[in-house]
């Protein structure tokens, strides 16, 4: 074995230990029953024009007096953009521009404390921003995104994130980019991170990434085009889809532990910190950034209002910037995240995470009915491939409705007995989900087919703001 041979053989070994550290040790301790939830609202100006900040600003200031949350962050031009409440490690934050606030419970085993938690904060701030013109609304897209200034938050991350996303003109041929790279300050997702135990990693991984075309049935609440969930689509097709490891599923059925660790090594940095500079650069697969020598990028330089270039060397602390946006996600937290859903309607907004935490209980069952589902996974294409026809409006020809309605409402079931094995009265939040299910009608297909009926878009976006 030559030197170079040895030298790279080290490297590879460190790389193997360094996200074996990061994203599987943690995994290693008995699985508990904590959820951590997201949820992503659209700020809306019922006046169509753009959402005033001094409103939201304003807001921000009242709800943290209001509720007790005291831990601030504020961007550039110091205004609080993000805030946490320390008794229970609830968030209130504005997610890459003020035209979307987010909702972050800390970790919680009570899916139904946090629902109510929800409601206190949400009632708070309807009452707050009805009578100044303003509105959240439960959507995947902010409705008036066309009104408002899409600009993101005044901070070295964010302002480094859109620039990153912007830079997609570089690379022509690369893959077919879509013309928003600004997407980030518009959509809007449920998320949820659930505990996961190293053991039950791999069939975890493999049993949601399995599900995800049944999901985006369930979920899509995203119009756009002819699109239904059009998160897959924005994230796909901008400079995050250029590395096709960091979105969508897995492409492949996973065998092994090493086999999740050698997949991340395939996925790429984008972002480093150096100092207080957010540097961005190419998209660059983990195994070839910490086999370079240096790495050229880009860093705002804020006392001249430009970009410049730097050259910089990997350090292996540059795995904490790795940034992924796959649907089913191992993280750093010995969690799993489910990121793919679309944001729901209010009255429907713990359905994405009850789902997911119920179908968690069950996996070998869930497992064993997808296996059985021969009308959809036996036809000669693969799950990503049946995700990317699903979230489109037209099902494909293929497909019976009487099956797919069939197999939503058995997952449905799966997803309530694995919350009433819990015994917490929690199979209430999947109840809505059986309507979805029996017509094939997400949000987002009742949405479009009743504006094609002549219903406004003001409908839909009042009746999605409804806790009722």
């Amino acid at each position: 074995m030559t030197k170079n041979d040895l030298v790279r053989q080290a490297l590879d070994e460190k790389l193997y230990s360094i996200i074996y550290e990061k994203y599987i040790a943690p995994t290693e301790r008995p699985k508990q029953a904590y959820a951590g939830i997201e949820f992503e609202l659209p700020i809306v100006n019922l006046e169509k024009k753009p959402v005033d900040f001094s409103v939201v600003h304003a807001l921000t200031d009242a709800f943290l007096s209001r509720f007790g949350f005291t831990e601030v962050i504020r961007d550039d031009n110091g205004d609080i953009y993000n805030a946490t409440r320390p008794e229970n490690g609830d968030n209130l934050s504005f997610d890459c521009s003020f035209n979307t606030l987010e909702f972050s419970f800390g970790k919680d085993e009570e899916l139904l404390a946090i629902h109510e938690r929800f409601i206190a904060y949400y009632s708070f701030i309807q009452d707050y921003l009805l009578p100044r013109h303003h509105t959240l609304t439960g959507m995947g897209l902010n409705p008036y995104r066309h009104f408002n200034n899409n600009v993101p938050i005044a901070n070295g991350r964010y302002r480094m994130l859109l620039h990153h996303l912007e830079s997609y003109k570089k690379y022509p041929g690369t893959i077919l980019f879509h013309d928003s790279p600004n997407f980030g300050l518009f959509s809007c997702a449920s998320q949820v991170q659930l505990d996961a135990e190293k053991d039950t990693l791999v069939d975890t991984l493999n049993t949601f990434t399995k599900l995800e075309p049944v999901k985006a049935v369930l979920f899509a609440n995203s119009p756009y085009e002819d699109f239904l969930c059009s998160r897959d689509y924005f994230w796909k097709h901008s400079m995050h889809g250029v590395n096709p490891h960091n979105v969508d599923i897995f492409d492949k059925r996973l065998s092994s532990v090493d086999e999740i660790i050698a997949y991340i090594r395939t996925m790429s940095l984008y972002c480093v910190e150096r100092g207080e500079k957010y540097i961005n650069f190419a998209p660059t697969p983990l195994e070839s950034y910490f086999t370079a020598d240096h790495i050229d990028g880009e860093y705002y330089d804020a006392a001249e209002g430009v970009y410049k270039t730097i050259r910089f060397a990997p350090e292996w602390e540059d795995l904490s910037h790795l940034r992924s946006f796959k649907f089913d996600d191992v993280t750093f937290r010995g969690t799993i995240e489910f990121r793919s859903a679309c944001e729901q309607p209010v009255r429907d907004i713990m359905t994405v995470a009850a789902f997911q935490t119920g179908l968690m209980e069950v996996i070998p069952e869930l497992n064993a009915r997808l296996d059985r589902a021969s009308f959809l996974y036996e036809q000669g294409y693969s799950d990503l491939e049946l995700r990317e026809m699903l979230v489109k409006r037209n099902l494909p020809d293929f497909l019976r409705e009487e099956d797919l309605e069939q197999l939503l409402g058995d997952v449905i079931d799966l997803a309530a007995e694995g919350l009433r094995r819990r015994g917490k009265g929690e199979e209430k939040l999947v109840k809505n989900l059986y309507s979805r299910a029996s017509h094939l009608m997400s949000p987002a297909r009742v949405q479009v087919e009743g504006m094609d009926a002549g219903v406004p878009l003001e409908y839909y976006i009042e009746d999605y703001s409804s806790l009722d």
